[in-house]
């Protein structure tokens, strides 16, 4: 439920939440529940998925009380649920991946127009999403995936806008790196 009317929706409901309004809590996990484990897929995987969705709403609603609205609840939370991934991440050691090629850029318009992408193009946009260095891909998925602004996905990824360009712009020029040598290793960040 991301966009201006959702996000506004989201942050009343976490508010009315962080004042002791159980349906209110519910109903705030129920809106931005999808999203939160589509980004944490996409940082992760989508086994993990699950248990990371499941700590992103533990810390979230211990931490309720606290949200005070300075930015949206949806930008709160995945703030949270990128602190989830980043701990993940540093629990477990990560290696670089290969990818192959294939047509992220139709895969990525299908998930965000809603309409499912076949079961190909999702492994492959999977592949070679993963095969991105953990920063390009967090933005990535981020800003072209679940639609954040530039700007809220800065606030998400706790840096300066600019950054979060670059990274954008670096994933894009990997992801076609990827597409057209697919035994290109993606280089890091």
């Amino acid at each position: 439920m991301t966009g201006p009317n959702g996000d506004a929706t989201v942050t009343e409901l976490a508010l009315a939440a962080g004042r002791g309004d159980r349906a209110a809590a519910a109903a705030f996990v129920t809106a931005t529940q999808r999203d939160v484990w589509r980004f944490l897929a996409h940082l992760s995987s989508p086994a993990e998925a699950d248990d990371l969705t499941q700590e992103t709403y533990l810390r979230a609603l211990r931490s309720l009380s606290t949200f005070a609205g300075r930015s949206s609840a949806t930008t709160w939370l995945f703030t949270i649920a990128r602190r989830v991934a980043v701990d993940q991440v540093r629990a477990a050691a990560a290696r670089p991946r290969l990818v192959t090629g294939g047509d992220w850029q139709r895969a990525v318009e299908m998930c965000r127009s809603g309409e499912a992408p076949r079961f190909e193009e999702s492994v492959v946009l999977r592949r070679l999403l993963d095969g991105l260095p953990a920063q390009r891909r967090e933005a990535f998925v981020a800003t072209q995936v679940l639609g954040l602004s530039y700007e809220e996905a800065a606030r998400v990824c706790d840096c300066p806008v600019g950054t979060i360009r670059s990274r954008v712009a670096r994933a894009r020029e990997d992801l076609v790196a990827a597409m057209t040598e697919p035994a290109h290793r993606l280089r890091s960040s």
